[in-house]
């Protein structure tokens, strides 16, 4: 069982993923706006991902006995300069995660919390993943430049992502990944 300190946090990092993903949701929308399609579909499939790691918490918390409380989520940016601009807030973005997931696990290891310490340390190599994947993405925005072929040919490469539902498993209905 959880006790209300964890509860409360974990509460408060379910609000930070919900806000990821309206964050991506609206680049995504941002990116179609932009003739950018394949761009749009890179943050349609982080918006799935986002709200897998929004539930996987949710039914987390609710597996252990807590309280699930939802908090109101701020808008997220609507305008960007550019598609490099994006890309440069969701690497500062998935920064901020890291470091909320950071603390959680200190916390859960304060707590002597092992359930929820052996949940975080699936959201801690998942933001290895994040970042290592924005900062891909970066790279090759910064080479392109703003050469309208190179542009071209990573938003077909970006159109290619796809999203892959995590399977269940059987405690909580939690997904496993």
């Amino acid at each position: 069982m959880l006790n209300q300190k964890m509860v409360d946090a974990l509460n408060g990092q379910m609000s930070n993923e919900f806000y990821s993903a309206y964050l991506y949701l609206s680049m995504s929308a941002a990116s179609a706006a932009m003739g950018l399609k394949g761009a749009a579909n890179w943050f349609m499939v982080q918006y799935q991902e986002e709200m897998v790691h929004f539930m996987k918490f949710y039914n987390y918390v609710l597996s252990q006995g807590g309280a699930v409380t939802l908090a109101a989520v701020k808008a997220p940016p609507s305008a960007f300069k550019s598609l490099l601009d994006m890309f440069e807030q969701t690497l500062k973005h998935e920064q901020f995660i890291t470091k909320c997931i950071n603390e959680l696990s200190d916390l859960a290891l304060k707590e002597k919390d092992h359930a929820t310490a052996v949940l975080l340390q699936w959201y801690v190599t998942e933001q290895v993943e994040e970042e290592a994947n924005d900062n891909d993405v970066l790279a090759r925005l910064r080479l392109v430049g703003k050469d309208g072929n190179g542009l071209f040919m990573l938003d077909k490469d970006l159109a290619t992502r796809i999203f892959t539902p995590p399977p269940a498993t059987a405690a909580g209905g939690a997904p496993a990944a």
